[in-house]
């Protein structure tokens, strides 16, 4: 197990592209007779990982027991090898990563922080793995190549850029970075939002700005984010 890493995994949004019922907790699949939802299965990789010590789930505010009944009991237990702890999000993505990341300087003792989307359960051991490795040199965030040619638009839909395909990827979750840096600049970007009314909506950006280079590794293909209904396993989905 690495001595002071955290897992957080951002739960908190309202999924009104799901038609309004949180995708994070939908059936997601069965293991050894166990049913899992899309929280738990980022639950369950992390806790298997060997690479975190604590795992902080960032939830609706006031969403605690939805959160909690979401993951398997076993996890959520006093005697849980990796601790599940439970942190309120905010009124955007990026306020709802800083209330966990404060909530970890906190709890004392963390040197690193790997911070996922719950909507993200095809989260492998081995992607774990590669970044907890990786973090020790700096903030590292893994990515995916783009499989269509992206073009940049204006305001009317007309193309303005052609983009080289070859020099644009997709980034994934977890975002990898050293602590308290990542609480630094996370300080910093409210602060700026709050004076310039802009808003920040991936970490990896917010330590590019405020910090400094942000490297990348390899993604899993596998790694997809849910964001319709469609997008869930169709053979485990309900309405």
């Amino acid at each position: 197990m690495s001595s002071g890493s955290a897992a957080v995994i951002v739960a908190a949004g309202s999924s009104t592209r799901m038609g309004g019922v949180k995708k994070e907790y939908r059936p997601f699949s069965v293991v050894d007779g166990e049913p899992r939802t899309v929280l738990a299965a980022s639950v369950v990789a992390f806790a298997a990982s060997g690479a975190v010590d604590l795992i902080v789930v960032v939830t609706p505010t006031g969403g605690v027991e939805a959160a909690r009944a979401a993951i398997p009991d076993r996890l959520t237990a006093a005697d849980a090898s990796v601790p599940v702890r439970f942190v309120d999000g905010g009124a955007s993505r990026r306020q709802s990563v800083h209330n966990a990341l404060s909530y970890l300087a906190s709890a004392g003792g963390i040197s690193s922080v790997h911070i996922h989307d719950g909507a993200r359960p095809w989260l492998d051991g081995g992607l774990i793995a590669r970044l907890a490795a990786e973090v020790a040199l700096g903030a590292v965030i893994p990515v995916s190549p783009l499989v269509e040619t992206p073009k940049e638009i204006d305001s009317a839909g007309m193309i303005v850029r052609h983009l080289k395909r070859s020099t644009i990827v997709s980034a994934q979750t977890p975002q990898s970075f050293p602590f308290p840096a990542i609480l630094e600049a996370h300080e910093k970007a409210a602060e700026k939002e709050r004076l310039e009314g802009i808003e920040y909506t991936d970490d990896a950006e917010v330590w590019g700005l405020f910090v400094g280079p942000v490297r990348t590794v390899s993604g899993s293909p596998a790694n997809r984010k849910i964001t319709f209904p469609e997008d869930l396993p169709v053979e485990k989905a309900h309405p």
